[in-house]
């Protein structure tokens, strides 16, 4: 679709693996795992003990003592995570007019650790003495509404709450926000902190989770013995700017954004279409939205879950769009050493792959031991490798059947 061009001029991010954009990229580089025993909660007595945790992370470093007192732990990722990818871009509030400037910030369950201490404290003191700040600290959208006050960005500011797919349709519909000339500038991405007793226990019942107790073992995705994914937290923010306005004040361009497809499988509440055909469209109008053809494409960055529904369905869903150029692009899967951050997921890998893009470099999907045949594309099994790059697709697959999926290209102005 003809339109202005969209550009990624700054990155931010908090992870299990770094409290930074450039922290984290260089731990995927180099294959660090971020999965480790629970600390967050004492998981005695449970199935589940590992968990892709934020490590280290102080709010203080990013707001005062009083405000994140008031912040969820979700929020205040996307705070730090944004304040980063604002200062990376170089933007400068006062030159901007903030009418066009927009945030979209999507959080799977928001403050469910606010929830899970509220109902406590509701049960034991009476419901009428639950905190005033619980409702404004936990609902899903408060992420995208704090970096609007921050920045003071006025444009649409929204909260996509698809699940998994949630950072993808975040970054996704801020691109066509500014292609199709409703803003200039948007800081997007997803943001997660749900490593809650509640959560763990819902996954698991759901038998959802890897109950692996060694984390080389446990969020291996493509690999044979793969038994549910690891879960994990943390954000992602991305400045997206139109071309002509990040030329003008001479930004540093990390890509270009080129497409977008969405699709849902309107099939059921969790597991895909085992044929991957929602997934499969979700890519060709990725690839139609930037009129490119499937061979163009060098690398994908996978929703790689580490569950079995997933995994195959994801890899037949490229196999189904790519045909026989699907043995010659390679695949990997970032959850293998971040876990699956929910609705901070998609933000995430599309920032590692503009990173991949800027650097010619395809992270590992590692811990890769075990051959599927139903699984049988180039993993990029355990070392990362240089290549020379100049599309990659970034794909997110969500419970309720929604499916995401962003065309970026190599920035070659």
């Amino acid at each position: 679709m003809d339109g202005r061009r969209v550009v990624i001029t700054g990155l931010g991010a908090v992870t299990p693996v770094g409290l930074t954009a450039s922290e984290s990229w260089q731990a995927v580089r180099s294959g660090v795992c971020g999965i480790a025993p629970i600390t967050q909660f004492d998981p005695t007595g449970m199935k589940v003990q590992l968990a892709a945790e934020v490590k280290g992370f102080v709010p203080e470093n990013y707001m005062s003592r009083q405000e994140a007192k008031h912040i969820g732990r979700f929020t205040q990722f996307a705070l730090a995570a944004a304040q980063e990818a604002f200062a990376d871009s170089g933007l400068v509030c006062e030159a901007e007019d903030l009418d066009r400037c927009g945030v979209i910030i999507s959080s799977g369950i928001g403050g469910l650790s606010i929830t899970e201490a509220e109902h406590d404290r509701g049960k034991e003191k009476g419901w009428d003495r639950v905190s005033p700040f619980y409702i404004p600290m936990g609902i899903c959208n408060m992420a995208a509404g704090q970096v609007a006050i921050k920045f003071g960005f006025r444009g649409m500011c929204t909260c996509p709450v698809t699940a998994c797919a949630g950072g993808t349709n975040a970054v996704g519909d801020a691109f066509h926000y500014i292609r199709d000339g409703y803003a200039d500038v948007m800081l997007c991405g997803g943001t997660e902190a749900s490593v809650t007793p509640l959560a763990i226990g819902g996954f698991t019942s759901m038998k959802a989770l890897s109950q692996a107790t060694d984390p080389s073992r446990a969020s291996i995705p493509f690999d044979a013995q793969r038994s549910g994914f690891v879960l994990g937290e943390g954000a992602a923010i991305l400045v997206l700017e139109e071309l002509q306005h990040a030329l003008r004040r001479g930004a540093q361009i990390y890509a270009e954004f080129v497409g977008y497809g969405v699709t849902c499988d309107a099939y059921h509440m969790t597991a895909p279409r085992p044929d991957g055909s929602g997934g499969a469209k979700a890519m060709a109008m990725a690839l139609a939205d930037a009129g490119i053809t499937p061979d163009q494409v060098d690398y994908i960055n996978a929703h790689g879950t580490s569950t079995h529904l997933n995994d195959a369905g994801e890899t037949a869903a490229v196999k189904a769009v790519f045909g026989d150029h699907a043995y010659k692009l390679a695949m990997s899967s970032t959850k293998s050493m971040t876990g699956h951050m929910l609705g901070a997921a998609g933000a995430v890998e599309a920032m590692f792959t503009a990173l991949s893009l800027r650097d010619g470099y395809m992270p590992a999907t590692i811990h890769y031991s075990v051959p599927d045949p139903a699984c049988d594309l180039d993993m990029v099994p355990n070392e990362g490798r240089e290549a020379k790059l100049r599309y990659a697709l970034s794909n997110s697959l969500g419970f309720g059947g929604h499916n995401g999926s962003i065309l970026l290209k190599t920035w070659e102005g």
